[in-house]
């Protein structure tokens, strides 16, 4: 990136320390995974984790495969990491910086571990899954890593965590509320927690957009038509158990047959961005910077076009066994 953006992000600094900075909880105010678990110091901690089986055994199959890939998408918090550090102005340069983006990546990556942490310890006790299975997947994952078309451009990066916050939002809400329709309101809380948080980081991400849409409109809104362009690729799209090459695919299928992740999902995150930083109503902008708003205001009508047949074709395609669900 040019010096004089790179400079606008480091202008920023006070601003993120006072406004984003506000959307992260302490830590001793915070959830943790064992306020949802069975206590293993208890007295009657086989009874709780019989408990929860219990509660787990009646639920189907196709629920607990997109639960696990939920759960390995959010075990995958390396590579996210590196990726706001890799985008210029904003990283953390020593490891330890003490500049307010660098402090907000650090502090944002300890909130969202805790999800993946929740998730697997929650699968592991259920007894409904492969558990060597999804580690495999996991280890393959992360070295893996994602390409998401970001090219360490701090625009694009928090247009993209934009809107991958809003989309995690969504799928863990829908989670939840399958959970508690099959019966395990345990499971439907914990969902909905982890929820809470991606709609609190959601926040933050998108009020970053909308100070750049204040001081920058013209390249905010070309960035915001770039990654809308390439559509945003879902971070675990290399996801890989060492046996289905298109294991990524399959639980997406799956995730919008069961209606908690589907591509109306996807149109909708595209509008309420849109409407929410409010991209109709820019002014003084250059010929591509009206070509990109343009784009983007169109975009929402275009993609609801396409999904009356991409919801088709996840309802046809064919049922595949996931190698995580124990047999």
């Amino acid at each position: 990136m040019p010096p004089q953006k790179i400079q606008i992000f480091k202008s920023l600094d006070n601003w993120v320390e006072k406004n984003i900075h506000v959307h992260l909880k302490p830590v001793e105010k915070s959830w943790e995974p064992q306020d949802f678990l069975p206590d293993p110091t208890s007295d009657g901690f086989y009874e709780q984790v019989q408990e929860l089986r219990e509660s787990a055994r009646e639920i189907p199959d196709d629920y607990f495969a997109v639960l696990v890939g939920d759960m390995i998408t959010e075990e995958a918090l390396p590579t996210y990491q590196s990726f706001l550090n890799m985008a210029d102005g904003v990283g953390d340069e020593t490891g330890a910086s003490l500049s307010s983006w660098a402090i907000w990546t650090r502090k944002w990556t300890a909130e969202e571990n805790r999800h993946g942490d929740l998730l697997n310890k929650y699968l592991y006790l259920s007894g409904r899954v492969d558990m060597r299975q999804i580690e495999k997947t996991i280890q393959y994952l992360i070295a893996s890593g994602a390409d998401l078309k970001l090219e360490n451009n701090p625009y694009h990066t928090f247009i993209y965590t934009s809107f991958q916050e809003r989309a995690t939002f969504i799928s863990h809400k829908n989670t939840a509320k399958l959970a508690t329709e099959n019966g395990d309101i345990k499971l439907a809380k914990l969902c909905s927690f982890i929820a809470a948080d991606e709609k609190r980081h959601e926040t933050a991400y998108t009020k970053i957009i909308e100070k750049l849409f204040e001081i920058d409109p013209d390249e905010t809104v070309r960035a915001f038509a770039n990654m809308m362009r390439k559509k945003i690729t879902m971070p675990a799209h290399l996801m890989y158990d060492g046996i289905d090459e298109n294991l990524f695919d399959h639980f997406s299928n799956v995730a919008q047959r069961l209606g908690v992740y589907t591509i109306k999902d996807y149109t909708d995150i595209v509008e309420f961005l849109v409407d929410r930083w409010k991209v109709e109503d820019l002014t003084g902008l250059s010929a591509n910077g009206r070509i990109a708003q343009d784009f983007v205001c169109e975009l929402p009508q275009r993609l609801r076009r396409l999904e009356e047949r991409a919801l088709l074709r996840a309802k046809q395609a064919s049922n595949v066994p996931f190698s995580w669900i124990s047999s």
